[in-house]
């Protein structure tokens, strides 16, 4: 807890000599002037106390943008605006993020973002052992993998009443393509799938 002007005002009188050159009276001048310090003392001492919660992510506010520039946030994947507490939550969420390159990895985050029933397709080459009605995947295939996301897929379809340059149809869910692009392993591509 920070300290008041009066208790910072009787510690600096504490600290005066004795004597009648350093008088401690009211109205004294110098009381006047370790007043005047003894406020800026306690203003000063306020202000680091304030300061101190912005050490920490999961409170802070005046720190805001400066934590958020240090862990690469606003992430381009939202885009939508965000309240303070959403940006204080996906903060904290950045910095305690392990991150990983497993298939469940990407199938938490597809959870965390909606999709329960996401699951993960890889492709390994063909070779003698397979059964005879397997695909035929090339060596380049073991470097793509599928994620499906059970849904409609945001499908729109065009009509009369669509602007001129809009597609005839389009699909997808640009936040979740973009949030697994971002962290997929750098050598994979990422076909996404909305059985």
């Amino acid at each position: 807890m920070a300290l008041t002007a009066e208790s910072y005002l009787q510690q600096l009188q504490a600290l005066l000599p004795q004597g009648p050159a350093w008088p401690r009276e009211e109205g004294a001048l110098n009381t006047k002037l370790l007043d005047a310090w003894s406020a800026e003392l306690a203003r000063v001492d306020a202000r680091i106390e304030a300061l101190i919660n912005e050490a920490d992510p999961r409170v802070t506010s005046e720190l805001l943008a400066d934590w958020e520039a240090l862990a690469g946030l606003p992430d381009p994947c939202v885009t939508v605006d965000q309240t303070v507490d959403q940006r204080r939550l996906a903060l904290v969420s950045k910095l305690t993020n392990l991150g990983g390159q497993s298939r469940q990895y990407f199938i938490n985050l597809a959870t965390s973002m909606g999709y329960a029933d996401a699951t993960i397709d890889e492709y390994k080459p063909m070779n003698c052992n397979d059964n005879c009605n397997d695909a035929l995947y090339s060596d380049n295939d073991r470097f793509y993998w599928t994620m499906n996301l059970p849904s409609d897929g945001g499908i729109f379809i065009a009509n009369c009443q669509s602007p001129c340059d809009s597609p005839l149809q389009s699909w997808g869910d640009e936040a979740i393509e973009c949030r697994i692009n971002k962290y997929k392993p750098a050598h994979t591509t990422v076909i996404f799938a909305y059985p």
